[in-house]
């Protein structure tokens, strides 16, 4: 443990701190190209946002966004063990008539998905308190996909809000085959309002 020491203090303190912003760089650059990734290769979806209640006022620069997908019945999962106070859920969606993804089974694993369909993953917020132990599905679960907030510029949020409280404001998210996901684009009566860039 001494050798160790006595190593790190023969070092440079200017290498130890490019070394520690070398590796800052490399996670900031990996986030960016794991977006990067889900933004060029994901498969495009559309969901339609509802009201967020309670009401949160804008805090900052974004939009809270919350989903019809939000709330799913847990289908064959109800009442089964959850393993987890949060577990990680995969929610297969379907397009309707108007091109609008709905949440159609939820399932603890992937699953394989044909033609439009698509497999969403998401985090159990809410509805695995069930069962005679409160450790099992309920027949609802509440799942965040990591599309519940949306950046904006600088006062243009309460416009969003509006339309989101009056059911016009649908998002475009790139969804993987891992089911990752990340919103694309909003649309505000069908016309795009604002395009997620690259970088």
């Amino acid at each position: 443990m001494t050798s160790v020491a006595g190593s790190l203090q023969r070092i440079p303190k200017i290498a130890l701190f490019a070394a520690a912003a070398l590796i800052q760089f490399a996670l900031l650059a990996a986030m960016i190209v794991d977006r990067v990734q889900i933004l060029r290769n994901g498969a495009e979806i559309a969901l339609q946002t509802h009201p967020v209640d309670p009401r949160d006022l804008l805090r900052g620069d974004y939009v809270r966004l919350g989903y019809d997908i939000s709330d799913v019945r847990s289908g064959a999962l109800q009442d089964k063990p959850a393993g987890a106070r949060n577990p990680i859920v995969f929610v297969k969606l379907t397009p309707d008539r108007d091109g609008l993804y709905k949440a159609v089974a939820v399932h603890t694993e992937v699953v394989p998905v044909a033609g439009p369909e698509v497999l969403i993953r998401g985090r159990v917020t809410y509805g695995t308190n069930c069962g005679a132990d409160s450790r099992a599905f309920c027949a609802t679960l509440h799942v965040n996909y990591n599309l519940e907030r949306y950046f904006v510029p600088e006062g243009e949020g309460r416009k969003l809000e509006q339309a989101r409280d009056k059911r016009k404001l649908t998002i475009v998210a790139a969804v993987t085959p891992s089911g990752r996901a990340a919103i694309k684009r909003l649309l505000v009566d069908g016309e795009p309002a604002y395009e997620e860039p690259w970088f």
